[in-house]
């Protein structure tokens, strides 16, 4: 009988409470959880008016219609300081969104929006539907929006970024990201993009303050060096290149980026015994592409081994097909055309078809843009490398000497 009591005297109270907040906020919102609360203190009631031994599962029922949902939304009101008519147009809203009904989800919001006009949530949720929906634009705008409310998020600001990025708003993004980097200069996420973006734009000189910068947060992070060996390369600066990737590999040895890279700095230095050893390396790391098998073809063509550069040219054409019709091109291989396979260019796809794709893609644009500056060099640019490796060797012969 005691606990009957407590159970319909506390059940009451938050009755109250709710009805109050009801009433003082006019959302009708409310009416569904008061109507649960009802429901179960009437199950309560019939069962002390006719004396009825209700079980197990009825009993917990009741705890949860009129006590424990009421209780768990009042304490979310309070500690998220957010309304029950926010949580409830968000949760159908996400519910609408993950079964595919973008239109409904945004009639959620905008019904959300519409009485809450300074909702971070609701203005956060539906810069998601917009991006999800590839709207960029829109998206941008709800979510400034949000920001504007709290511009403390500092994962909002980057996803502002993020977006203007893919909506051809560069320099919005840039001044975005670097807003995020002079309050927060260890974010890598940002250093990242920033630094994408500034190299995609060839704005190279930048990239490198930003990727130098970024190295005094993350003194061993791979991609930094890596970053930076690829932007002195655009820069044509192959020594600082050079130094860059030479770090970066001795950070993981297993990743053939680096070294490739090497190899191709060493290929336009002229050096070829330093280009094959770097390009022999590269292909006993992870994920070896193509270019490592086919810059290895080159080096022997320039040694005089047509068998060898045979062997390497159709492991890399078994690798990536289209290299066939770029090796067609090339008079260095003319040598070698007749001994070269046709690629099977079914087969090649079904082995490849489950590769990250993202990180192929990215490769083969570092390896294209690469060629494109090696194809671009003249005479100086490679006696200078040339002059720098002689000097290079002339200082270790004096140091074993001394």
């Amino acid at each position: 009988m005691i606990e009957k009591i407590v159970f319909n005297l506390l059940a009451f109270a938050i009755f109250i409470i709710v009805f109050g907040r009801f009433i003082k906020k006019n959302d009708t919102s409310y009416v569904y959880v008061l109507g649960l609360e009802f429901l179960g203190i009437v199950i309560n009631f019939i069962e002390l008016i006719f004396n009825i031994h209700l079980n197990l599962f009825f009993r917990i029922l009741i705890y949860i219609l009129s006590i424990i949902i009421p209780a768990v939304i009042l304490i979310i009101e309070y500690k998220k300081k957010i309304d029950f008519s926010e949580m409830l147009n968000i949760t159908l809203a996400k519910i609408a969104l993950n079964s595919g009904n973008t239109e409904k989800a945004k009639g959620y919001l905008f019904k959300l929006i519409k009485k809450y006009p300074e909702s971070y949530i609701g203005h956060k949720t539906l810069a998601e539907v917009y991006e999800k929906e590839e709207n960029y634009s829109v998206a941008v705008d709800e979510y400034i929006r949000a920001n504007g409310i709290n511009n403390k998020d500092i994962k909002l600001n980057y996803k502002i970024a993020d977006l203007l990025n893919k909506d051809k708003r560069a320099n919005e993004a840039i001044n975005v990201l670097q807003d995020i980097l002079n309050r927060n200069p260890d974010y890598y996420k940002a250093t990242d993009l920033l630094g994408e973006i500034l190299y995609t734009n060839e704005r190279y000189k930048e990239a490198i303050n930003v990727y130098m910068n970024a190295l005094r947060y993350n003194p061993g992070n791979y991609d930094l060096y890596y970053n930076l060996g690829m932007v002195y390369t655009m820069v044509n600066d192959f020594q600082r290149a050079k130094e860059f990737y030479q770090k970066a590999a001795q950070i993981n040895s297993l990743l053939y980026n680096a070294k490739l890279s090497l190899g191709q700095i060493a290929l336009i230095a002229g050096d070829l015994d330093e280009a094959e050893k770097y390009f022999e390396e590269s292909i006993k790391g992870e994920d070896t592409e193509a270019g490592s098998y086919y810059y290895l073809a080159q080096v022997a063509i320039l040694k005089g081994d047509k068998e060898k550069a045979t062997n390497y040219m159709n492991i890399a054409i078994e690798l990536e097909p289209s290299i066939y019709d770029k090796v067609q091109k090339e008079n260095v291989f003319l040598p070698i055309m007749n001994n070269i396979r046709k690629p099977n260019r079914e087969n090649v796809f079904e082995n490849k078809k489950n590769k990250n794709v993202t990180k192929e893609q990215k490769v083969l644009n570092h390896l294209s843009k690469t060629c494109s500056l090696i194809n671009s060099l003249n005479n100086d640019d490679i006696r200078i490398m040339k002059n720098i490796k002689e000097k290079e060797i002339e200082q270790k012969e004096k140091q074993r000497e001394n």
